[in-house]
């Protein structure tokens, strides 16, 4: 009798593993957050337009591999300015000052998503265990100040890999603990096969 009572804890785990992956597989989209950036101001293209640049780091640690983070960034006015996002930390001498504006253009940065050829007003970013650092200009001199409207919506779920080790063990603990709960029957099944 006691490992039929037993038998409910795998399978109360198996439940939340089970639970966990169903809401995996959904994948649900965060609140997104709003924000104004300024636009930077660019006074002559044909030398390339200024990049200003966060002054720090996006950090994502290493147990996000687990993880599957996709950042989807939209802003509103794509026709005069783009976003783009670059490994931290950023080339030799195109560190931000102290206003956020760096002394480099688009092509001086190797983008991971989004960059100066980006005019669509949306990226998607795949967020990998690293430092990262978000970068935006003006596309030619009509971007001369002002701010404009970014949306940040975060959507999360397990890795893959973790996924599917997720539903092996799921299914682990379910027959472990139907095998608990019907343990007395087989046993006594055993016994009686053995004495015939």
């Amino acid at each position: 009798m006691m490992i039929r009572i037993l038998s409910v804890l795998p399978a109360v785990m198996g439940f939340i593993c089970t639970l966990l992956l169903i809401v995996s597989l959904y994948g649900p989209a965060l609140d997104a957050s709003r924000t104004n950036i300024p636009l930077v101001p660019c006074t002559d293209d044909t030398a390339g337009c200024p990049v200003g640049m966060t002054s720090e780091d996006l950090s994502s640690p290493t147990a996000f591999m687990l993880l599957d983070i996709e950042l989807t960034i939209e802003w509103d006015q794509s026709d005069s300015s783009w976003i783009g996002v670059i490994a931290s930390p950023p080339p030799s001498g195109c560190e931000p000052d102290s206003n956020g504006l760096t002394t480099c253009t688009a092509d001086d940065f190797d983008f991971i998503a989004g960059g100066g050829s980006e005019s669509s007003g949306s990226l998607v970013f795949d967020l990998k265990p690293g430092d990262y650092r978000f970068t935006t200009a003006s596309t030619d001199t009509s971007g001369v100040g002002g701010k404009q409207l970014v949306t940040i919506t975060p959507e999360i779920s397990l890795n893959p890999v973790a996924e599917v080790l997720l539903a092996l063990v799921a299914i682990l603990l379910f027959a472990g603990s139907g095998e608990m709960f019907v343990h007395e029957r087989i046993m006594g099944v055993w016994k009686r096969f053995r004495e015939a």
